[in-house]
């Protein structure tokens, strides 16, 4: 099993929030950046937030910037994902994953877990 367990999903109604939590261990403590995917049935994987370990440089895609926020505790080895504002279209699984090019950051992943459901109603 990939050494990344996510944590924090469940369900909201529109405008609520919730909290993702990963915790890092064993080899995906080597990555330079870490980030988070989602993906909706139907669609396809995309990249929502990444941050470089060492720098704290983040990025997000357009449609949840503003809204979500990634953060790092580098000292407990764990990714956070805080998403304010939620609405339907951010229903997904999430998952904690690894960039293969951090300068890259969003385009494509290497390896991730097992993931967290997130589901927002209206």
């Amino acid at each position: 099993q990939v050494p990344l367990v996510e944590s924090g999903g469940g369900s909201v109604q529109a405008g609520g929030s919730l909290r993702l939590t990963c915790a890092a261990s064993g080899y995906a403590l080597d990555t330079y950046c870490l980030g988070w995917i989602r993906q909706a049935p139907g669609k396809e994987r995309e990249g929502v937030a990444t941050i470089y370990r060492s720098e704290g440089s983040t990025y997000y895609i357009t449609s949840v910037q503003g809204r979500f926020t990634i953060t790092q505790n580098n000292a407990k080895n764990t990714l956070y994902l805080q998403m304010n504002s939620l609405k339907p279209e951010d229903t997904a699984m999430y998952y904690c994953a690894a960039p293969r090019n951090c300068y890259s950051p969003l385009s494509d992943f290497t390896y991730w877990g097992q993931g967290t459901q997130v589901t927002v109603s209206s």
